[in-house]
């Protein structure tokens, strides 16, 4: 019987190291040389702080800021602890109600035609993407709170929009954070999320 056991536990412990401890550290050290900032979480800095990834959303509540599409993710959005959609079918009373709610908030600001980033949640609740279009809704609540012009505000979110990849895979988009950013470099003057 040892002389069965034996390979088995050898064989075990051989790809316990290569699968197990060899391989991800290669990858990770390869991953550190050719894409660090990917590698570590896509972080974004500012005054060299960390204020959060280009690939987790984040609530702003302020009219200063543009803000991210609504989120599911954990009790008050955005929680990267307790990523997931909200699981509510397109019957879910909830759902309807929550989504009416929006809509009519966002037609009581005067917004016509409403984007569906602006009243839906993403599948992970993390999206830290807004479509150019509920950008665009944003301008004049964002522009009058910074008391700038309009086309200043729209000046940074043109510059900021993401193109699809090779010119058709995806659709354009807006890192909300990269935004915000963005104008807080042209117009400080508080970081009041």
């Amino acid at each position: 019987m040892l002389s069965h056991l034996r390979p088995a536990l050898v064989m075990l412990s051989l790809f316990t190291l290569l699968a197990g401890l060899i391989y991800p550290l290669a990858i990770t050290g390869v991953a550190q040389v050719l894409l660090p900032s990917g590698a570590n979480g896509s972080l974004v800095l500012r005054a060299n702080q960390v204020v959060g990834s280009e690939l987790i959303g984040q609530t702003f509540l302020s009219d200063r800021y543009f803000w991210s599409r609504p989120s599911a993710a954990g009790e008050k959005g955005h929680d990267a602890a307790g990523s997931l959609g909200s699981n509510l079918g397109p019957l879910s009373k909830k759902l309807i109600d929550r989504v009416e709610g929006d809509v009519a908030a966002l037609r009581k600001a005067g917004a016509m035609s409403i984007p569906v980033d602006a009243v839906t949640t993403s599948a992970s609740g993390l999206d830290p993407h807004i479509s150019p279009g509920y950008a665009a809704l944003q301008i004049g609540r964002v522009a009058a709170a910074r008391s700038v012009p309009e086309a200043r505000v729209r000046a940074a979110v043109e510059t900021t929009i993401e193109r699809p990849a090779l010119g058709f895979l995806g659709e354009p988009r807006i890192n909300v954070l990269r935004l915000n950013l963005a104008l807080d470099a042209a117009s400080p003057g508080g970081a009041d999320r």
